[in-house]
């Protein structure tokens, strides 16, 4: 396996840069699967420029709280920055990693990321810690980039693809098994769209979990 430094400095180089650009990086729009509650807590993890943290803000009400985790600096002070702007009190953004979640156990009511586990070189112990931090009966919704059959070592092997969300794609089986593996029961698939990336097979799916009380 490849460097996991030279991977992540891959990552936070091209978040620099998109921080930058005007595209919300989003491969879907997981709030209408959450059903968010007025007082809920939420993560958002790998949240970028914030926009979707923004409208979980809205939703939870000033008496709920958003926390948006990135490993990108740059993007979130973007996120900040448009916070700010939307008038949004009710967040905090955090510089993190998502395989090693800076919260306690059961802090959050839900949890949703968008295009960001993928990234993840054990996406197993991102279940888990997602597992660790979601209160009794919480739930997660995920967006992300399976394939079909697995990729070849080359381009495992490769920081630049990791980083362009292409390299460190896993299996659908491999990908709900890391899921089920870290102890949620019941795997929902909300939506799911086949399509080619650089001539392989990938999928993206929406996932909803539940962790039972």
């Amino acid at each position: 396996m490849q460097d996991r430094t030279e991977v992540n400095s891959r990552i936070e180089l091209r978040y620099d840069k998109q921080s930058e650009l005007e595209s919300n990086l989003s491969c879907g729009n997981n709030l209408s699967f959450l059903e968010l509650r007025y007082g809920d807590k939420i993560l958002d993890l790998g949240c970028g420029k914030g926009l979707e943290s923004i409208e979980a803000a809205k939703l939870v009400g000033d008496s709920g709280t958003i926390v948006g985790l990135d490993i990108t600096p740059k993007m979130l002070r973007v996120a900040e920055e448009n916070a700010k702007k939307h008038n949004t009190t009710n967040i905090n953004f955090i510089v993190g990693g998502i395989e090693n979640l800076p919260f306690e156990n059961e802090s959050f009511n839900a949890v949703m990321s968008n295009c960001v586990i993928n990234h993840a070189q054990d996406k197993s112990r991102v279940y888990r810690e997602i597992y660790r931090v979601l209160k009794d009966e919480g739930k997660f919704v995920v967006s992300d980039a399976v394939t079909k059959s697995p990729l070849p070592e080359s381009i495992k092997n490769d920081p630049v693809q990791w980083a362009a969300c292409f390299g460190g794609a896993v299996t659908e089986e491999e990908y709900l098994n890391s899921i089920k593996n870290a102890g949620f029961k019941v795997v929902e698939i909300l939506k799911r769209r086949e399509y080619l990336k650089n001539g392989y097979a990938f999928i993206s799916l929406t996932i909803r979990a539940y962790k039972a009380g």
